[in-house]
């Protein structure tokens, strides 16, 4: 009997495997496997990381890192001063401050609203020199730390929405020493918290509003092409949007009431300043806010060049000057309010 070699096909058979072949087949199979798997555990990686650093953003966002309070009102400007505290309007949270009564005691009073990553001595305005000027003036002086700041009564940064509530008990407080002119004085986004707490009927006769930022998703944007690390709007925005109220306690951006901040007309004049330079809070903030008014006394002062909450330091003298003569208006206004028939009625 006749066998046929094991390599030899049959007739009409398919031709048979060797081993090597069929090892080199499972070689690649599983090469393919392991690469596809690769690419998708990178891939995952990359999206975590992606999302991860949006999540962080937001974090960051709501919970900016401000430096401890470094001096006092007497320290810094020989200026007499209490430690005060105060709840805010809706009794949620305590504020504290700094009270600094004028010599003699006096009927008008500030009240310095610092602007998102500061606290109350916001040194780079520089608040202590404000402070000093105003106390100069004759006026009683209310510095204090919004939550994001505090380091007593720690909460996170709400583009205003909750600021405007500490704000507004900061003037309820500056009202109760016996204030009967009350000016607010802002700085980018404590000047956007004072158009807030305005838009609340807060009880005050003027403003001051220096470089206002007002958080939006353009405003967003805006300080987005000026970040070194460059993120698209979309779908940053987006993002970060998404994990804010994660990362702040339920706060929204969309609870900010930006629209209306720029278009609501105050019974009382606002003084707007602003940087044509200024890489954090857009002019036309100050621009919009500015043409809706309808008080005789309101005034922009747009400064060529200008970069944000820098004016002071740049312009001292020109700013001191058109700042005084507007708190002089006013205290002028004041006072014929004060004159009119019923003015005094209970």
């Amino acid at each position: 009997m006749t066998t046929l070699p094991a390599s030899l096909a049959l007739p009409g058979g398919a031709p048979t495997q060797s081993h090597s072949e069929a090892a080199d087949k499972s070689a690649l199979y599983r090469i393919g496997r392991i690469l596809k798997y690769t690419l998708l555990a990178l891939l995952v990686t990359l999206m975590t990381i992606y999302t991860g650093l949006h999540a962080y953003v937001a974090w960051m966002l709501a919970h900016p890192v401000v430096a401890p309070l470094s001096s006092n009102p007497m320290l810094a400007k020989n200026l007499p001063y209490a430690d005060v505290t105060f709840p805010s309007s809706d009794g949620a949270t305590m504020v504290d401050g700094w009270w600094i009564p004028a010599i003699g005691g006096s009927s008008q009073s500030v009240v310095l609203s610092h602007g998102y990553g500061a606290n109350r001595e916001e040194k780079w305005v520089p608040m202590y020199d404000l402070a000093d000027l105003l106390h100069g003036m004759g006026y009683n002086v209310l510095m204090f730390d919004y939550g994001f700041a505090s380091g007593k009564y720690p909460l996170p940064a709400t583009g205003g929405v909750l600021e405007a509530r500490q704000l507004l008990g900061a003037i309820d407080f500056a009202r109760s020493q016996g204030t009967g002119e009350l000016i607010v004085w802002g700085f980018s986004m404590g000047a956007g918290t004072a158009l807030q707490a305005a838009l609340q009927h807060a009880p005050i006769d003027a403003m001051i509003l220096d470089s206002t930022f007002i958080p939006t998703d353009e405003t967003l944007a805006y300080n987005l092409a000026q970040s070194p690390i460059r993120l698209t709007d979309y779908p940053t925005i987006p993002l970060v949007k998404w994990f804010l109220p994660l990362m702040s306690g339920g706060f929204r951006l969309d609870q900010v009431p930006a629209a209306a901040a720029q278009a609501t007309p105050f019974d009382f004049p606002v003084y707007l300043v602003h940087g044509t330079n200024d890489r954090k809070a857009p002019v036309y903030l100050a621009e919009n806010v500015a043409k809706v008014q309808t008080n005789p006394y309101t005034q922009l002062w747009v400064v060529q060049g200008a970069i944000h909450e820098m004016i002071y330091r740049t312009h001292t003298q020109e700013y001191i000057d058109r700042i005084t003569a507007f708190l002089g208006q006013v205290h002028i206004l004041n006072i014929a309010k004060s004159l009119e028939p019923g003015a005094m009625e209970v």
